[in-house]
């Protein structure tokens, strides 16, 4: 339990570490973020597949493609509806949102809010990671989706100052939505450890959330500022690395 506590807070405070960058540097290029954005999109892409979706069908048995297949798609749909009544990064971050007045304030807390709930589900797909007790997996399942929540948490510092919210507000804002993915991570474990039978499902159901917020969000978000070639490569190194982890580490 400590070992999730632990990898919880990590998670969650790779948006705060991403939070204190955007402080930092408030004016990296567009080209350098979907190049960060991207490397976690294939690390977190390696993740699904190897730390879930393989995981799912195995502790599926006999059943694990009827298990798996419907587990991916509930995922998603579950992600697509939340997008319906929030929509996330994309879908508001548009080029207005950076604008210096404070017209767009309800726009930008709209933005944090999407994020603060997108991060629920993501929380649970680390936390589900550790109830299949493969700790080396769901370490990497953790180290993903905390790498893909450093950039995010880069890029709603700018449009927040811009919208005339102050630093300390901003900042406690940023702390609060890495807050909502340490509880999802504790949600996810404590449901796969209460029922244990539930661990198939539940492991394709991250699965799928996590597919849904590569392809849906973070690859349209890489491919929007002229960079298509070197975010492609980027999301090939991730995965890549995230292979070659895997396989070492067995």
């Amino acid at each position: 339990m400590e070992m999730v506590l632990l990898t919880a807070l990590g998670v969650g405070g790779a948006t705060v570490i991403g939070a204190v960058i955007g402080f930092l540097f408030r004016r990296l290029s567009h080209e350098f973020s979907d190049i960060v954005l991207s490397f976690a999109a294939g690390v977190m892409l390696s993740a699904a597949v190897l730390g879930l979706i393989l995981p799912s069908l195995e502790y599926g048995g006999r059943y694990g493609l009827l298990i798996t297949i419907p587990g991916i798609f509930a995922g998603a749909l579950c992600l697509n509806l939340i997008d319906k009544l929030v929509p996330h990064l994309h879908k508001i971050a548009g080029p207005d949102i950076e604008k210096h007045n404070n017209h767009n304030l309800g726009k930008v807390l709209l933005f944090v809010t999407a994020i603060a709930i997108h991060n629920l589900p993501e929380g649970i797909a680390a936390g589900v990671g550790f109830g299949s007790g493969n700790v080396s997996q769901a370490l990497m399942i953790a180290g993903g989706i905390a790498l893909q929540n450093i950039p995010e948490g880069m890029v709603i510092i700018g449009p927040m100052l811009a919208a005339g919210v102050s630093p300390r507000r901003t900042f406690t804002l940023a702390m609060m939505t890495g807050l909502v993915e340490v509880v999802g991570t504790l949600v996810g474990y404590a449901a796969v450890t209460v029922a244990s039978a539930i661990l198939p499902f539940a492991l394709a159901f991250a699965g799928g959330t996590m597919l849904y917020v590569i392809s849906d969000e973070m690859i349209p978000e890489t491919h929007a500022h002229g960079c298509e070639r070197g975010a492609t490569y980027a999301l090939l190194v991730g995965f890549c690395v995230m292979l070659v982890s895997d396989v070492l580490l067995g």
